[in-house]
């Protein structure tokens, strides 16, 4: 028997499939309450337990949650730039995760972080690298500031500032 899917990943879901499938973008059909809010969202897809996509945004970019995940699982899907794009063929193997972020604050050291409860912005001018948190193998502070200052082109010796937020995760 199959699980029944969350509302808020059966979304990304059905974005991704319809995209994928017909090129069609959908429009949400049951929209619970928290789809109604505005925040940032991040659709990260696996493939036998392996990344496949991650695209977001850590500010709300569309008039609600809803079409934040759409916009969002179809990017995951077609233009994160480490993958091919998802095919037909690879629809039935994706595992969908979503994450819907509190707004970013700043903080004035890392001592203010953690990374199993908070994901990290390091930014520094015009560069800027995220972190969701909790992930598999980023155990400290100082890991999580090495990855986003590798992904935002920043060098260790660049001066960062420090944000975090915390995420509401749906598998």
């Amino acid at each position: 028997m199959k699980k029944q899917l969350n509302p808020i990943v059966k979304l990304a879901k059905e974005a991704v499939e319809s995209y994928v499938r017909e090129r069609k973008i959908i429009k949400p059909v049951e929209i619970t309450p928290e789809m109604k809010e505005r925040a940032g969202v991040f659709v990260s897809l696996k493939k036998h337990g392996e990344l496949r996509g991650c695209i977001g945004t850590f500010e709300p970019t569309m008039a609600n949650v809803a079409e934040e995940i759409i916009s969002n699982a179809i990017s995951s899907a077609t233009r994160d730039p480490r993958f091919l794009p998802v095919t037909a063929s690879d629809l039935d193997d994706l595992e969908y995760s979503v994450d819907i972020l509190t707004k970013p604050e700043r903080v004035k050291s890392k001592g203010e972080i953690d990374p199993k409860e908070h994901g990290i912005i390091v930014e520094c001018g015009y560069k800027r690298g995220l972190l969701l948190p909790d992930l598999e193998g980023v155990d400290t502070v100082d890991q999580q500031i090495e990855i986003c200052r590798a992904k935002g082109g920043i060098s260790d010796k660049e001066p960062i500032n420090l944000y975090r937020f915390e995420v509401k995760r749906y598998k």
